[in-house]
């Protein structure tokens, strides 16, 4: 789980450029917050400094809006997270647990979800921003402006287009984390499974 909670990093948006025609801000974050449903996979490449092939883990995820983000973790082991406004919750054999949410991986899991969800509000105070590019291919790369996020990331890259494609962390200890998400589609509702695991 901490290499999920420091990799679930978090960015805000913000346009830079002084073109009148130029992909900004707003354009940005409505664009990430106009579908209902996203479902997708990922794959998330941990490199550490100790050893020289990465850590590799893979699932698939899904995003709905006004409920939050499933994680579901399914190699190298099996464990489901939700994600949402209340806090980060695991599934045992007995349901969803909520899990303590005062540390500094809960506050990137609420950033992270803002981001996907494209609620830019109160994230621009987090980090110094540059965006760059156009609808369908766009970069941003944020500097911590937090003291909490300084002791974590140097940097963190995030790449997307209709959706967030990439987002790439690099913390202040050396180690970097790449979180690719795949397949990524919003024609997709919640199956009665979703929406009971959302209404939990």
């Amino acid at each position: 789980m901490n290499s999920l909670l420091k990799c679930l990093g978090a960015f805000a948006l913000l346009g830079l450029s002084s073109l009148a025609q130029a992909f900004d801000l707003q354009q940005l974050s409505d664009q990430l917050a106009k579908p209902d449903v996203i479902h997708g996979s990922f794959i998330q490449e941990k490199h550490l400094r100790a050893l020289p092939q990465p850590l590799t883990s893979k699932g698939s995820f899904v995003l709905a809006k006004n409920h939050g983000l499933l994680w579901l973790l399914k190699t190298p082991l099996q464990q489901d997270y939700r994600i949402s406004d209340k806090g980060i919750a695991r599934r045992d054999a007995n349901g969803w647990q909520m899990l303590p949410n005062k540390s500094a991986g809960a506050e990137q899991n609420r950033l992270f979800l803002a981001v996907l969800q494209g609620d830019s509000s109160g994230l621009q105070r987090d980090f110094e921003l540059s965006l760059s590019g156009d609808a369908q291919n766009w970069k941003l790369t944020l500097t911590p402006r937090s003291m909490l996020l300084k002791q974590v990331f140097n940097q963190i890259n995030i790449d997307g287009g209709e959706l967030v494609h990439s987002i790439e962390l690099l913390e202040t200890q050396g180690d970097r984390t790449l979180l690719r998400m795949q397949d990524s589609t919003s024609a997709q509702p919640l199956s009665d499974a979703e929406q009971h695991d959302f209404a939990e």
